[in-house]
């Protein structure tokens, strides 16, 4: 299946999720356009993937700085690493898949070995879509984190991505940004207010007993998690970890103590968030109950997110029944 092919099927997607093919917002494309009106230095590459990643604005508005460089991202982050030796910052754009598993010996050695200014940037994170395993990152929020010199980002919802945007534009070295492209329920969202400072959490809830800490969609599920517990008199706090590297240190103080803590990702359980908070508490000598939420070392089938969300256990109840037994094991 060729990327030209899985541009029109992802709005055939769209429509049978019941939402609008063309969003009335695109929050990650009119940042990216902003910022680049601003600095010159900024460039755009996509590879065959223009309306998904929402590059068609910066395309149609500055196509001077626009390069598109077909079904070849490989030679795309090639490309991105020679720029930025010029002095150019590169945004390179594909699916989260595609961007991470197809190319990443050109991002190891081309991008994060010479610690490069370049910026890649991801869409259909985890189980978010019809198409089935082969366009499903599950793997490269493990892949990317493993690589010295790289940031990892991914904003809890469409609201936040502006923020991440201009964090990952203003760090310089390489940056992988992972995203829930716009799917047409974006048209009631607000954009978040603030700057995105990376390495740190956001409290959302105050820890009670427990601490539910949680990324990109799973951030949602997990306030609903903290409803429902909070129904049986079980009071957690929720945290959005949108820096997934370098991982706040903070984490391991504000676990220390609590009865449980519960990670939640849209991503396997290895090597992702859940991977990470666990290194650093055990790192750190803190002992609490855990579990991690998160896709069970599977591949998963294609479906709408509703229903994948449902059936790999990434629901507001799993991260909830997840919390229970961390609870249970460790004695409360």
């Amino acid at each position: 299946m060729t990327s030209a092919m899985t541009d029109a099927l992802t709005v055939q997607d769209f429509n049978q999720r019941g939402a609008a093919a063309a969003p009335n917002r695109k929050f990650y494309g009119e940042t990216l356009l902003d910022l680049a009106r601003r600095d010159p230095r900024i460039v755009c590459l996509t590879a065959d993937l223009t309306l998904s990643t929402e590059t068609d604005l910066f395309r149609d508005a500055l196509p001077e700085r626009f390069h598109q460089v077909g079904i070849a991202e490989a030679n795309m982050v090639g490309l991105a690493g020679g720029m930025a030796r010029s002095g150019e910052i590169p945004f390179v754009h594909s699916f989260c898949v595609f961007a991470t598993r197809r190319c990443y010996d050109q991002i190891a050695m081309q991008v994060a070995y010479p610690r490069l200014n370049v910026k890649i940037v991801g869409v259909i994170p985890g189980l978010t879509t019809m198409l089935g395993v082969s366009h499903q990152a599950i793997d490269d929020i493990a892949l990317m984190r493993a690589l010295p010199n790289m940031t990892v980002i991914e904003p809890s919802n469409a609201a936040a991505v502006p923020a991440a945007v201009r964090a990952a534009a203003a760090h310089d070295g390489p940056v992988y940004l992972r995203l829930k492209r716009a799917d047409g329920t974006e048209a009631g969202m607000v954009e978040q207010d603030g700057a995105m400072p990376l390495g740190k959490l956001r409290l959302l809830r105050a820890p009670g007993e427990g601490l539910i800490l949680a990324c990109g969609l799973m951030v949602e599920q997990a306030l609903l998690a903290a409803d429902l517990l909070a129904t049986e008199g079980i009071a957690v706090g929720v945290a959005d970890v949108p820096t997934l590297k370098p991982l706040d240190p903070a984490i391991a103080g504000l676990a220390a103590g609590l009865r449980a803590v519960v990670t939640a990702e849209n991503h396997s359980i290895i090597g992702g968030l859940g991977s990470a908070v666990a290194e650093l508490l055990m790192e750190q000598g803190v002992r609490t109950g855990f579990a991690r939420v998160g896709v069970r070392d599977v591949f998963a089938e294609g479906g709408t997110t509703p229903y994948l969300f449902e059936r790999y256990g990434l629901t507001a109840a799993a991260i909830a029944r997840s919390y229970r037994e961390a609870r249970e094991r460790a004695g409360g």
